[in-house]
């Protein structure tokens, strides 16, 4: 979920959303590192609240294929427009960086390549087999975009085999027009289908923000929804405003109401749930490969 901790606009943050900052050192060394590299993180180009944490204790969500979204989502802080060539030495530069922090579980996601005929897969699969290749024993988990629903993208994708795919719906239907223009809630749901269709040893993973001016109810559908096409994971989070320039936030949604949430999803069946304000797709991530994975056959 690509949204930030300034969010709150004229509007003053509840107390759970006053968040302290780490002090380690690991922050300004995880920083200079992934510069070194020359690679792009989703933690600093969508401007994520939990960075600074994330920083310190020497973890950082990948984001390839450049810092330029060709969609324009309503939500998110990352830059859209028109992106450059690919970087085909990326793939390597992740791999390297990954092994040097020493992750037990890497995730992976990128911005959305309209441009690009297969959608950016292929990049996907070569970083994946770069990070088998350089950590054998690691999770490995990718956040993609929809690629436009395209099965041989997907494809591409099961067939690299990542211990977990991620593709967020983000929010409910209903909100779909104004949140995420270009983008079709049913076709999520049919990209998380179609990876467990094709390997059904995949745990498939979804979220979604609230404070959007959902209803409680649309988000149960919204999670009743993705257990219908085999979603193993669930996060859900505040949204939380990167700038006046994006969606007001239209609610402040209490911890209490996060835990009840959580609580529906697990009776719901899903594996694992994280649902609390400073929830995001990749946040505590290993918690799911730590805690879940190998109790659990798909």
């Amino acid at each position: 979920m690509a949204s930030s901790f300034q969010g709150g606009g004229h509007r003053r943050l509840p107390p759970w959303l006053h968040k302290r900052l780490p002090s380690s050192g690991n922050i300004e060394a995880t920083r200079q590192l992934l510069a070194d590299l020359n690679l792009n993180t989703v933690c600093q180009s969508a401007l994520c609240p939990n960075q600074g944490e994330c920083f310190a204790r020497r973890t950082a969500t990948f984001m390839i294929m450049g810092n330029t979204c060709t969609r324009n989502c309503r939500f998110c802080a990352v830059e859209h427009g028109r992106p450059e060539a690919l970087d085909q030495d990326e793939p390597f530069r992740v791999a390297e960086a990954a092994r040097r922090l020493g992750l037990k579980h890497v995730v992976v996601t990128s911005v959305t390549r309209d441009d690009l005929p297969d959608g950016g897969a292929g990049h996907f699969a070569a970083t994946i087999s770069a990070l088998r290749a350089a950590l054998p024993q690691a999770y490995i988990e990718v956040l993609t975009p929809d690629f436009r629903g395209d099965e041989k993208a997907l494809t591409t994708i099961a067939f690299a085999k990542p211990d977990i795919f991620n593709h967020n719906v983000e929010t409910v239907p209903r909100l779909y027009p104004e949140v995420r223009p270009q983008a079709d809630y049913r076709r999520s749901l049919m990209v998380l289908k179609k990876i467990k269709d094709y390997d059904p040893t995949i745990y498939t993973k979804s979220g979604l923000m609230v404070g959007l001016g959902e209803t409680a109810d649309e988000v149960l559908q919204v999670m009743a929804d993705l257990r219908a096409v085999g979603c193993d994971i669930l996060t859900i989070g505040q949204y939380l405003r990167p700038s006046p320039q994006h969606l007001e936030i239209k609610e402040f949604i209490t911890p209490e109401t996060f835990a009840w949430y959580a609580e529906k999803g697990r009776e719901m069946g899903f594996l694992y749930v994280a649902s609390a304000p400073f929830v995001r797709s990749s946040y505590h991530a290993a918690e799911f490969s730590e805690q879940v994975a190998g109790k659990h056959v798909p």
